[in-house]
């Protein structure tokens, strides 16, 4: 391989050469800190996307020969947090060895059970679908990872063509398929036909790149993953615009939160119709000149393309027709606006489901949109929790990029209905929500906990989050609601300012509370204070204190 430079411009470039000598000659560090690093940039892949493994040569317990060991990311993983417990170790050889019962496409649920017989560690997570994917190449390390630029490659009109147009006989190329065994034994093919190439690309999916180490397979996906950029940004350049240029301004930012305060709550409950939801919000420059642009119109129906894009985003978004102007203070009047909307989508939804369904397809599932555009103010999301609704949003984006790179260098295409419903309602994804923890009593609730910078107000809080909660802290001191804020793990809290004796500050810390996580299903007004005097001591100001305070 050609020697690579460590600048780039559309990925970071997040190598530390004495870290990774910390890690020594273990190879399963190594695997798993170049894991991490390829994870914390989302235009590589985002959270729970893509997978990487690498080869160690182990001692077989039973017959203390010497064997080969797959290291890979287990089912349900997330790259950028991968640790020794995420992975699974397979025996390369008996995973190879399937290929000698493997019965066609209609045996790839089996083979995956299959995948537990090849399990070399016993603390190993449960094997991917992807295992084959990586087990059927020969080489020590692998990222297959879900880069916006190279996703709009393959999701473009002529994808092939483009793919040797950008990177000659040094990349393949394999169309689409549903993940599985079978698609392993295609990526097999491919490299045997092409012998000497550096990666695969795969049709409406990703891709796969390797190295004889986790360094040069580290590069070799950044490097391949700027080539794809580089072209993108050009084609663009080229075009002049993109989506059909800009059909309408987006209203100023302050203008836009203050509006998305105010239809949150509302679509939150729209949204719940089956099971309440925490909601999301995003207006970034990337998110405003798609859902502005002429072109929305055509592509948000079309759906997103990448698996894990409309695994987490549904098919396709609502699309208000409400304008951006539009008065969303009279809340009643604005439901019997957007009521009809939701119920459109709902039974195309339900429609959708009834025409691709099979007779052992699991029953249809909350019909209710994920994401919501609403053109000139902002982009909305809607899922079980805060975690996955900010994900959902990220992933909405990630297919907004790669429409963006699909339609500047050719045409964006989608997956048809019926290979997007087969992955939506596959039983191996079924199964994989089943083993879900159950959810905690207090989860898809917001509480709104006044006086919680400290003390009892903190100890509130501490407990409707360990309950499933998400928590709004509201104190008048902001050093002390930072410092609370901090010790909870992400999407679980947020804070704001609120002094409960000023309307103002109450409405504020409210919209901070829609803004964040949709709205606000439970109050508790902790904040106070005692006034230590004797009675004839204690002043008409004192009283008012107390009573503006604590009633």
């Amino acid at each position: 391989m050609k020697e690579i430079t460590k600048s780039f411009k559309y990925v970071d470039y997040l190598w530390d050469d004495q870290k990774a000598l910390s890690f020594g000659d273990n190879q399963v560090d190594l695997f798993l800190y170049r894991s991490n690093i390829l994870g914390a940039d989302l235009r590589i892949t985002n959270y729970g996307g893509g997978n990487t493994s690498c080869r160690t040569i182990e001692k077989d317990p039973l017959t203390d020969e010497d064997v080969e060991v797959m290291w890979i990311k287990g089912s349900g993983g997330d790259i950028g947090t991968l640790n020794r417990s995420g992975i699974a170790g397979i025996y390369t050889k008996r995973l190879r060895d399937l290929k000698n019962v493997y019965g066609g496409l209609e045996d790839e649920d089996r083979m995956v059970g299959l995948f537990n017989h090849c399990i070399y560690d016993l603390d190993s997570k449960a094997p991917s679908i992807d295992t084959p994917l990586h087990g059927l190449l020969p080489f020590a390390h692998i990222d297959h990872l879900h880069p916006d630029a190279l996703i709009a490659v393959a999701a473009a009109e002529n994808s092939e063509q483009v793919t040797k147009e950008i990177w000659g006989d040094t990349m393949g190329w394999v169309p689409w398929q549903r993940p599985g065994f079978d698609l392993g034994l295609q990526i097999e093919k491919c490299l045997a036909d092409n012998p000497g190439i550096r990666g695969i690309v795969l049709g409406s999916h990703g891709l796969f790149t390797w190295g004889d180490t986790s360094y040069e397979c580290y590069m070799n996906s950044l490097e391949v993953i700027e080539m794809a950029s580089e072209f993108i940004e050009k084609k663009i350049k080229e075009k002049g615009s993109v989506f059909g240029g800009q059909k309408i301004e987006s209203l100023p930012k302050a203008e836009r939160l203050e509006k998305a305060a105010q239809m949150m709550p509302l679509l939150r409950g729209l949204c719940s119709s089956e099971n309440r939801m925490i909601g999301h919000f995003s207006d970034t420059d990337v998110v405003m000149e798609y859902i502005n642009s002429n072109d929305l119109e055509r592509l948000a129906p079309m759906g997103t393309s990448c698996p894990d894009h409309f695994l987490r985003t549904k098919i396709q978004p609502l699309v208000l027709t409400l304008d951006k102007n539009e008065d969303v203070s009279d809340a009643d009047a604005i439901l019997k606006k957007l009521e009809p909307a939701f119920a459109a989508y709902r039974q195309e939804y339900a429609d959708y489901y009834n025409t691709c369904k099979k007779d052992n397809s699991p029953a249809m599932r909350d019909a209710n949109p994920v994401i919501i555009i609403y053109p000139g103010v902002g982009m909305f999301s809607f899922a079980k929790n805060k975690q996955t609704t900010r994900v959902a949003n990220e992933f909405y984006i990630n297919a907004i990029n790669v429409m963006r790179g699909a339609e500047a260098i050719t045409a964006y295409t989608s997956l048809p209905r019926q290979e997007a419903f087969d992955i939506e309602y596959w039983l191996l994804e079924e199964a994989k929500l089943s083993r879900m923890p159950k959810e905690q009593p207090l989860s898809r609730k917001v509480a709104f906990v006044t006086g919680a910078g400290g003390g009892i107000g903190k100890a509130i809080a501490d407990k409707l989050a360990a309950e499933g909660a998400n928590v709004v802290l509201t104190d008048i001191n902001e050093d002390s609601l930072k410092e609370a804020h901090a010790t909870y793990k992400r999407d679980v809290s947020t804070y704001a300012i609120c002094d409960v004796t000023n309307t103002d500050s109450i409405a504020s810390a409210y919209k901070k509370a829609c803004i964040e996580f949709g709205g606000v299903d439970i109050i508790v007004h902790s904040a106070g204070l005692a006034i230590s005097k004797p009675l004839e001591e204690t002043t008409d100001n004192d009283w008012n204190i107390l009573q503006n305070i604590l009633v």
